[in-house]
């Protein structure tokens, strides 16, 4: 039985704890945050502790907690010479203090409360510092999903980088769109298709080859007509800008 405890009670913290509960192979002994809060209904209250010194020994300790926290909370174990692992796609698995052996992993998804996720299909990318806490961290990984991924922390930097631009920056345009429909009562759910239809092309093929629409398509009529039609200036600007970047991107084809 591989025994595991989890720093944190925000979304990943949550969804891994619920993900774990289901699992004979691993249980999770423990679970620290700062307010003794539960992370699952079922949890048990006295398996929650507010104070780090309380901590009990485990096999892995995930810190499950804000990016600018992992080195403070790190620093602040009151324990060496055990695998203490990171969730975060931004921050070096170097952050964490020597003093215990370091280790990622990371769930490459977004996670919101209140919303289950199908661990199955998330990629999970793995580091650490010993070959065998490596392999460690991907057997945990197996009894949640089938995409594992030895990922540096430079690859991993790189990766949310690009993970911002295909989830955060898109989930922008989408409020903006359910702005331009509300403020002229259209049901935004109309366009639930095109979205879902748009994320399952690009699986398919490359994004450069699924580009549509009327500026790579250099449509100067309905570009006039669509900056016409927008009153908010930040919209405005937002469409102006995005319309340039494809026309750029794609200039020789006009």
């Amino acid at each position: 039985m591989i025994t595991i405890v989890i720093l944190g009670a925000g979304n990943v913290a949550q969804h891994l704890y619920t993900a774990f509960l289901n699992q004979k192979s691993v249980t999770v002994l423990q679970c620290y945050n700062r307010k003794g809060v539960r992370l699952h209904k079922d949890q048990k209250r006295d398996t929650i502790t507010s104070d780090l010194g309380a901590l009990i020994k485990a096999d892995v300790y995930i810190l499950a907690v804000s990016d600018d926290a992992i080195e403070d909370v790190s620093n602040s174990l009151p324990f060496q010479d055990r695998l203490v692992v990171h969730t975060s796609g931004s921050v070096l698995m170097t952050d964490i203090n020597n003093k215990n052996y370091r280790g990622v992993f990371y769930p490459l998804q977004t996670f919101s409360i209140g919303k289950d996720v199908n661990f199955s299909n998330i990629p999970f990318c793995i580091e650490a510092d010993q070959e065998q806490d490596v392999k460690l961290l991907k057997k945990i990984a197996s009894l949640l999903s089938k995409k594992i991924y030895d990922i540096s922390s430079d690859q991993r930097k790189v990766l949310h980088v690009a993970a911002v631009f295909v989830n955060n920056f898109t989930n922008y345009m989408f409020s903006v769109g359910n702005e331009i429909c509300s403020e002229n009562k259209v049901p935004f759910e109309i366009l639930h298709p095109l979205i879902q239809e748009t994320a399952k092309k690009i699986v398919k093929i490359q994004p450069d080859k699924a580009q549509t629409g009327p500026a790579i398509r250099n449509d100067i009529q309905t570009i006039e007509r669509h900056l016409e039609i927008l009153k908010d200036n930040s919209q405005k600007e937002l469409y102006k800008m995005l319309t340039e970047a494809i026309q750029s991107k794609y200039g020789k084809e006009l």
